[in-house]
């Protein structure tokens, strides 16, 4: 019945055969990183046919030796192949073998259900057929090779590729390729992460193959089977996935070209976010017995773009964004903006405060130490982070003036205004605070965080959108900016955050710990960059005494002091200089001390 069918489909003349229904296929949208590598796919699972020509010979020869030895003699079918299936169908009195070529195949994917039926298969060799007289044999393997599945979610080559060697399809060895055909007969029984020695014995299978088919020489082979190519166990790119899934959501809210492939380039930094991945994933592990179950890392540069950004400890377990979505009390790292409205009001570093017990409208904050330090300034209790005086400094310069302070820096999260506000009680997310912080790393200026750059259409290379910055908005003047910094310096030189020191480097940052211990934060700078770290855990319990000192500092020192080696040497901007007041002329009119004028360093700014 098959070989009758397949007998007449061949006869028929081109205008008889049943035309093909049109191949469709989702538009993607493809992200890169600010270098070019693509860094996430969104959209259609299928990617675009592949272009054969640009691939290694080995790669497409691997797939025709194991799958269809004959694809470049066939016109669609091979009635050898068939002749044999039937008779070792016979012979073992079951469907054993399949006969199946590439072009069938491409054939049920692109138009068929995979339904064992007569009707179905005859079917199929009539589209192969017509295939076989539309598309040439490397438009064929190109289409197939692009829409084939290859297990743990990836749909083609290049998808393939990058699941599970961390490459593009073009950088692919002799053995990677043949491991990717060995999956064709059964992604599930030949999954080189969860069946390594059956996937061997398949790639080895696959090799002889292509030995056979003269593909290559048998000392290649030799060599391809002593090799053992590293094996992704999780998808090396998940770490980018909630980046992409956060710029995917705007991209999509601007209305892209329907029916169009888009390419979508991004600010991320794909080195340093491999950088951060491993920081966090570390530290993550250390301190897994401390009951410490999620981190969350932002990096952004001097103008607010996103050159890293960790939402999770493991995405295929949970794609929630917890950098950009997680609203967590951000603890003593909000104290900077009670300090900075304090400066902003005249007081100084030096200002005396007395760390002692005190009580605000009937609550009576506490120290992480049980001791009380007496006479102190205000950078010393910055440093060392102690909870009284910043309530007490808090309840002088206004709560209410607090919360202007951080709305005017970026955080736009509802904020609270009760006294333990300035112990960081108000809810924050990563991304907020990694914005709000890089006005102290940039010079003064207010940022918006942002993650796209530009996107183009594929076809002609047009680009239909692209990033509008706003220029810098002034945010902190001087001498509050400058003072700041130095006491935010302290912090790391000799306070809560001495685990984020790197020698050599102009840093500053704030240690930050909620009540219970539930959320642990890092946030420090050099010039013109940014890095925040939270970690917590997602059901909200306790950490066991886990401080922003310990696990989230750590895991900043491990990611900073990589990307520093990469970063050009920036100390920290001094800011904008201190305003220089010109008295008034004498006049009669004025009272004789007039002219001895206060600085006005101004109040808060007003919620912008």
């Amino acid at each position: 019945m098959i070989g009758l069918v397949a007998a007449v489909a061949l006869s028929m003349p081109s205008l008889d055969v049943p035309q093909l229904p049109p191949i469709t296929r989702d538009p993607q949208i493809t992200y890169t990183d600010r270098a070019g590598a693509v860094i996430g796919v969104r959209g259609g699972r299928y990617a675009p046919p592949v272009d054969i020509a640009k691939l290694p010979p080995y790669v497409p020869a691997a797939f025709v030796s194991i799958e269809d030895k004959r694809f470049y003699e066939h016109q669609g079918f091979d009635a050898i192949g068939i002749a044999r299936a039937i008779v070792t169908d016979v012979t073992k009195g079951r469907a054993a073998q399949g006969a199946s070529t590439i072009t069938q195949q491409l054939a049920r994917n692109l138009f068929l259900s995979s339904d064992r039926t007569l009707e179905r298969k005859a079917d199929e060799l009539v589209y192969a057929v017509e295939l076989e007289q539309q598309y040439s044999k490397p438009q064929i393997l190109g289409l197939y090779l692009s829409r084939v599945y290859f297990g743990a979610g990836a749909y083609g080559i290049e998808a393939a590729a990058h699941r599970y060697f961390g490459v593009p399809a073009d950088k692919l060895t002799i053995r990677e390729a043949a491991m990717l055909a060995a999956l064709m007969k059964s992604p599930t029984d030949y999954d080189p992460i969860t069946e390594p020695d059956r996937s061997a014995q398949r790639t080895n299978l696959v090799l002889d193959a292509m030995v056979e088919t003269a593909a290559i020489t048998p000392a290649q082979a030799a060599k391809a089977k002593a090799a053992s190519p590293k094996v992704y166990k999780n998808d090396p790119d998940a770490a980018d996935q909630y980046f992409v899934d956060w710029v995917d959501a705007y991209v999509r809210s601007l209305g892209p070209p329907k029916g169009v492939d888009i390419t979508v380039e991004t600010t991320l930094d794909a080195r340093a976010e491999a950088t951060a991945q491993a920081a966090v994933a570390g530290t993550l592990a250390r301190f897994t017995h401390a009951g410490v179950q999620q981190g969350a890392l932002v990096a952004l540069d001097g103008q607010g773009a996103v050159r890293a950004m960790i939402g999770g400890a493991d995405y295929a377990a949970s794609g929630f964004n917890r950098a950009t979505d997680a609203h967590r009390q951000a603890g003593s790292s909000w104290k900077p903006f009670v300090y900075l409205t304090a400066l902003e009001t005249g007081l100084t570093p030096d200002t005396p405060e007395v760390d002692q017990p005190v009580t605000i409208d009937g609550w009576s904050p506490r120290d992480f130490e049980p001791t009380f330090l007496g006479p102190i300034t205000m950078q010393i209790a910055l440093a060392q982070s102690v909870n009284t005086v910043a309530a007490v400094v808090a309840d002088q310069v206004g709560r209410p003036n607090v919360a202007a302070t951080a709305r005017r820096l970026g955080i736009v999260t509802p904020i609270n205004v009760e006294p333990a506000m300035a112990l960081g009680s108000s809810l924050v997310t990563p991304l907020e605070m990694a914005g709000a912080y890089d006005s102290f790393a940039n010079g003064g200026n207010r940022v918006a965080p942002y993650g796209l750059v530009s996107i183009r259409t594929n076809l002609s290379g047009r680009v239909i959108w692209r990033s509008n910055t706003p220029p810098p908005q002034p945010a902190i003047a001087n001498p509050p900016l400058g003072e700041l910094d130095q006491m935010l310096r302290t912090v790391i030189t000799s306070g809560t955050g001495v685990k984020a020191q790197i020698p050599g480097y102009d840093l500053a940052g704030k240690t930050g710990t909620a009540s219970d211990f539930k959320d642990a934060w890092f946030c420090g700078f050099t010039g013109n960059y940014v890095t925040v770290v939270w970690m917590g855990r997602d059901d909200d319990a306790p950490m066991s005494g886990i401080t922003g000192g310990s696990a989230p500092a750590e895991a900043w020192h491990a990611y900073m002091s990589a990307e520093l080696k990469r970063l050009p040497l920036t100390p920290i901007p001094p800011g904008p200089p201190v305003p220089v007041l010109t008295p008034p002329p004498a006049s009669n009119d004025l009272a004789p001390d007039a002219n001895t004028l206060t600085p006005d360093n101004g109040g808060p700014a007003p919620s912008p």
